[in-house]
């Protein structure tokens, strides 16, 4: 197939227009890619793991993203931290991406070797006059919210990462997914540009038709509908739907478990939205299954028998979905231009026991499912836009406002970082 040429990036991010895709170098070109690793994965917080990956102060957890690769590592005073995963002799990289345990982090090129705390511990033959204290592993700024582990390479991170704690730290706090274990993970490589994966995310146009597994228990509606396209008596229908999930939000949140949306996009560096949704036709669900009937015995952190819906929460390359008895939490991080690595963690109550408390077969189904089922129309979708015939689409005003919103952020960072 023919590949779009690189044209001059600054052009590609002036020339897109409001209410349409983006051009297609963006989505294929090398230099939007070189220019989306520095923007949004090294210099934003970057979402690279779940405490639980780290849950003992004798492993490290390895993570690849965009051009990086950060070492998560806690420490014996049980703190959490991330350093480049680089070698302070030669460069070379010090571990494969994934989980290892050990209190020592040793570089197999010439076992230079490292404490937990990042401290240079052993340089050999480096002489008696070798001033360690000045070889230790580079840091990544670091900082967890309700159980979730972000990073920034930056010298200077977005300070308006704080909005962000503000709004989920209450939000996730019930959950006690810091206190959570993995039941289940799973790696998918998208054949697709990370920018498709997310854009595919933040809509539901396209979920009636492609995803029945979810459909048991989420609404595409939730995400808008064309009112001129539905009878009278559909239109009844959403409109009931729409009048209980307003009455179910104002009695979560007197409730005291906080639900309204909140948007904090277009005009801010940190990209996120969340809100608390129904679950099922008239709320009646209570988790991501089949049967809408609860994957875990074992409620989360202090959710108890709470009917708490499923709280969203979305960043710029990152989607979750908390309910009362489990929590998806999922990340895309870019390979290529062309090419997205998806994982997604299952988190259940530490307590939890599998083929007691849970099936994991039940647990996963539905998310397995649709991941699987997301990553083809990912792909479908890049084999267009990587064509000659691509040219930006429009976004429905209905159903994928939370794209343009994204596109416009999107081209509004890269502007900002003199594109």
């Amino acid at each position: 197939m023919t590949k779009h040429a690189d044209p001059n990036l600054g052009a590609l991010v002036r020339a897109r227009r409001a209410g349409r895709s983006l051009p297609a170098a963006l989505y294929t070109g090398a230099e939007a890619f070189e220019a989306d690793c520095a923007t949004f994965f090294e210099r934003q917080w970057t979402l690279v793991a779940v405490e639980a990956d780290v849950p003992s102060a004798d492993g490290t957890f390895v993570v690849d993203f965009a051009r990086a690769s950060v070492v998560l590592a806690r420490g014996d005073d049980g703190a959490l931290r991330g350093f480049h995963n680089v070698c302070r002799h030669r460069g070379a990289r010090l571990r494969d991406a994934g989980k290892a345990t050990g209190r020592r982090i040793t570089c197999p090129y010439h076992h230079w070797t490292y404490g937990l705390d990042g401290a240079l511990i052993r340089a050999p033959h480096m002489g008696t006059d070798f001033d360690a204290s000045c070889h230790g592993l580079r840091p990544v700024h670091l900082r967890t919210v309700g159980g979730l582990v972000f990073v920034s390479l930056a010298d200077g991170p977005p300070a308006d990462f704080a909005d962000l704690e503000a709004a989920m730290g209450p939000r996730l706090a019930p959950y006690g997914l810091a206190r959570a274990k993995i039941a289940h993970e799973s790696v998918i490589v998208e054949e697709g540009n990370w920018k498709l994966t997310m854009e595919n995310n933040r809509e539901c146009y396209h979920c009636a038709g492609s995803h029945p597994e979810l459909g048991k228990t989420f609404l595409p509606q939730d995400f808008g509908y064309d009112p001129d396209e539905l009878s009278p008596a559909k239109r009844a229908v959403a409109d009931g739907h729409l009048a209980l999930f307003a009455r179910k939000t104002r009695a979560w949140e007197e409730a005291g478990w906080p639900s309204a949306p909140i948007e904090h996009l277009v005009g801010h560096d940190t990209n996120f939205r969340t809100e608390r949704l129904m679950m099922g036709e008239g709320g009646v669900a209570r988790s991501a299954t089949m049967d809408g009937k609860p994957a875990c015995r074992v409620p989360l952190g202090d959710v108890g028998d709470a009917d708490v819906g499923d709280l969203h929460f979305w960043t710029h390359h990152s989607w979750h979905h908390l309910m009362a008895d489990h929590a998806v939490v999922t990340m895309a991080h870019p390979i290529s231009p062309e090419r997205t690595r998806v994982r997604t963690v299952w988190l259940v109550n530490a307590k939890a026991r599998e083929g007691v408390d849970y099936d994991r077969e039940n647990l996963v189904r539905v998310w397995t499912a649709t991941n699987s089922q997301d990553a083809a129309l990912v792909a479908r979708a890049q084999a267009g836009v990587r064509t000659p015939g691509y040219s930006p689409g429009p976004y429905s005003r209905f159903t994928e406002r939370h794209l343009d919103d994204f596109a416009t952020w999107y081209v509004d960072r890269l502007l900002a970082a003199g594109h």
